[in-house]
């Protein structure tokens, strides 16, 4: 199989940066969503703004797939903070996936993926290395302004719900105590790749900390640093390719 990544975003913030890096883009417009196909240093690509939400983005990965026969994919993209160690602008790469708003109590147990058996979905282990190696590299030379971001790997939960208050936080975690961040695509994506056998690997940088403040934090976030870093962290991995 020819070596040919999907990258994924959720918000065109999420991505505006990463289409500068390709060369020779083309546009295919499938389910009214531009798929952006062309290299990154050698490696060919196809990169999409899939929108919000776990129905979006699994449509996106299916077509990702279906349609442009990717290998493996990559999501990029911003995180609430549910981990109290993590900061604004610190990095996760996620180890397993989880939804945290699937619950088909009681004919199974609360977060199980139904017909699957499975409560988390793996990310690509080898894969994600590189991708840690390649951004705590990246941290160590590159200036993100106004922050002094970490990368961790850990466990992210998705769901179709913004969190903006400690309580919610705190409820999330007393269920799921290994989870690092929400946001709202991710669990989706790994499973169409899961169900297909395609890798994937999820990358959010934290834009808020999933607390009273973050409708304000998250919008300063995605304005200010979110494209630019994105952009960065994709440049920084095609590189040590």
């Amino acid at each position: 199989m020819e070596n040919i990544i999907g990258i994924m975003g959720a918000m065109p913030q999420e991505i505006n940066g990463i289409i500068t890096l390709i060369q020779n883009p083309l546009e295919v417009t499938i389910g009214r969503r531009i798929y952006t196909h062309g290299t990154i240093n050698g490696t060919r690509v196809v990169l999409v703004f899939s929108r919000w939400g776990k129905v979006a983005a699994a449509a996106t990965a299916a077509t990702l797939i279906n349609e442009f026969k990717v290998s493996r994919i990559i999501f990029m993209g911003v995180a609430g903070g549910i981990a109290p160690e993590l900061n604004i602008g610190d990095v996760v790469v996620a180890s397993r996936l989880i939804q945290h708003d699937m619950d088909a109590r009681p004919l199974m147990e609360q977060f199980q993926i139904p017909l699957l058996g499975k409560k988390f979905l793996d990310a690509d282990a080898v894969f994600n290395a590189k991708v840690h190696n390649s951004i705590e590299r990246l941290i160590k030379r590159y200036a993100v302004p106004g922050y002094s971001p970490k990368v961790i790997v850990g466990d992210i939960a998705s769901g179709d719900r913004f969190f903006a208050t400690a309580a919610e936080k705190q409820e999330l975690l007393t269920k799921l105590p290994t989870i690092q961040c929400v946001e709202m695509e991710g669990a989706a994506v790994a499973q169409v790749c899961y169900e297909h056998d395609v890798p994937v690997t999820v990358v959010r940088i934290i834009s808020d900390t999933a607390d009273e403040q973050s409708p304000a934090d998250f919008m300063q976030f995605i304005e200010t640093v979110a494209s630019t870093f994105s952009a960065k962290i994709i440049e920084a991995l095609f590189l040590s390719e």
